[in-house]
């Protein structure tokens, strides 16, 4: 990340949280907006099995599988026209252009696990769940992100999807104007009182 673009993000929101007055604060917040604001499709990838699997083989197994998570995920993204944004964890974030090539993005990396599994044994098996949403979000040097996008796309791949399964919000999907090359199955997802409209994706044949 840029460490000065790093620094004036931060120097600007404690300059927020020290402001008394309700026009100041909006001021500062409609700069931070106007530099750092993007509207994006955000891609949360999450792997499956970090409890039982470390708590079965230890975490160096674990970290093991994560980095081979990393070096299979990386291209992928960069192949559909997105951006990586970060590895945390077990966590992958990136951010797309539009809805269609996160979605075709998601699906080629479930196939490639897929794929990368029948070399491996079951305990090193990599298995992945992945969400998407878009909207405006906060982008920092396209090497950190906020907004509701990030938190919705953050549930829908953490808390929300098993393994193998592809959430997209509704009104991510609204914004596909082309024609849809896979099958979508609507849900109703609620968490902690807040509604999330969205789609699963069903890639797999047959």
């Amino acid at each position: 990340m840029d460490i000065k673009q790093e620094k004036k993000f931060q120097n600007k929101l404690l300059l927020y949280s020290k402001e008394t007055s309700e026009a100041g604060r909006r001021k500062i917040e409609d700069e931070l907006w106007r530099e750092y604001g993007a509207e994006r499709v955000v891609f949360v990838l999450d792997m499956s099995g970090f409890s039982l699997l470390t708590r079965k083989y230890g975490i160096i197994h674990y970290l093991s599988m994560v980095r081979r998570m990393q070096l299979t995920t990386a291209p992928i993204i960069g192949t559909y026209g997105g951006t990586l944004v970060k590895f945390e964890a077990d966590n992958c974030f990136a951010t797309f252009p539009n809805t269609l090539s996160a979605v075709h993005a998601a699906i080629a990396l479930q196939l490639a696990f897929d794929a990368s599994n029948l070399l491996t044994s079951d305990h090193f098996d990599v298995h992945v769940s992945c969400g998407i949403d878009q909207g405006k979000i906060l982008l920092i040097g396209n090497k950190d992100c906020f907004g509701d996008p990030v938190n919705r796309a953050c549930k829908l791949g953490e808390d929300v999807a098993a393994a193998g399964e592809i959430l997209v919000t509704r009104s991510a999907i609204e914004t596909i104007t082309s024609g849809l090359d896979f099958q979508l199955r609507e849900i109703n997802i609620s968490i902690a009182g807040l509604d999330i409209p969205a789609y699963a994706v069903d890639y797999r044949k047959g």
